[in-house]
């Protein structure tokens, strides 16, 4: 975490407590030493913020201090929010807590009147145990992408055939209703879309593929633009 978002997340924390918080239980929240927290806590208060306390007493931040407002109209704000909630339901544990966090920061600066609004948008999306195993294969495939790692798939294709295939893994593609994944296909020496319910068995490999600009997510993209 950036020293400024985390800054800005302990201002948060404060924000949002009634009474006192220990060094320790901010330490804990923000996965950082105490002493860092005693550190970021001096900084803030040199820099103007009213936070009232001491070491091994607790801290409270002053409830007349409002953070910058969020530079977002309503809808957008709205948007942001929808967004989130998908991105806990559809993708991957680590992308679900990131969204999490981000909604509980929206929600630490917004008003009566766009709170409540929030909390009545009727959409909804159910985070279901059931799909817990695709949820980690989704954050596998992720970060392999994200590292340029090769991986070894086994897959059944719609017509049922089954082969191993080791590809490229260059960026996730949610088409109506499905996630696949798009890879450079080794055996094919071409683009191929996986989807990720039909990969039998994945096994990410050690080995790094090279950045080509002719295998790529924005050059397939450029393709079916172009059709």
């Amino acid at each position: 975490m950036r020293r400024a978002d985390r800054l800005f997340e302990l201002v948060t924390l404060l924000r949002g407590r009634r009474f006192a918080v220990t060094g320790r239980e901010l330490a804990q929240a923000l996965e950082v030493s105490l002493r860092t927290v005693y550190r970021d806590i001096a900084d803030l208060q040199a820099q103007g913020v009213p936070i009232a306390g001491e070491a091994g007493v607790g801290y409270r931040l002053s409830p007349d201090f409002d953070l910058p407002p969020l530079m977002f109209d309503r809808h957008e704000v709205l948007a942001l929010l929808v967004g989130g909630r998908l991105v806990q339901a559809v993708t991957d544990p680590a992308l679900a807590a990131a969204a999490r966090s981000a909604e509980a920061k929206i929600r630490a600066i917004l008003d009566d009147r766009l709170l409540a609004e929030a909390d009545a948008l009727p959409y909804r999306a159910p985070v279901i145990p059931a799909d817990e195993p695709m949820r980690a294969r989704h954050q596998a495939i992720r970060e392999a992408c994200e590292a340029r790692l090769k991986l070894r798939l086994d897959y059944r294709d719609a017509a049922g055939t089954a082969s191993r295939r080791t590809v490229w893994p260059l960026g996730l593609i949610a088409w109506t209703g499905r996630w696949t994944l798009l890879a450079w296909c080794e055996t094919r020496q071409a683009y191929r879309n996986f989807r990720f319910d039909r990969i039998e068995a994945m096994e990410t490999l050690a080995e790094v593929f090279p950045v080509q600009a002719d295998r790529s997510l924005a050059h397939y993209l450029a393709g079916l633009e172009g059709r």
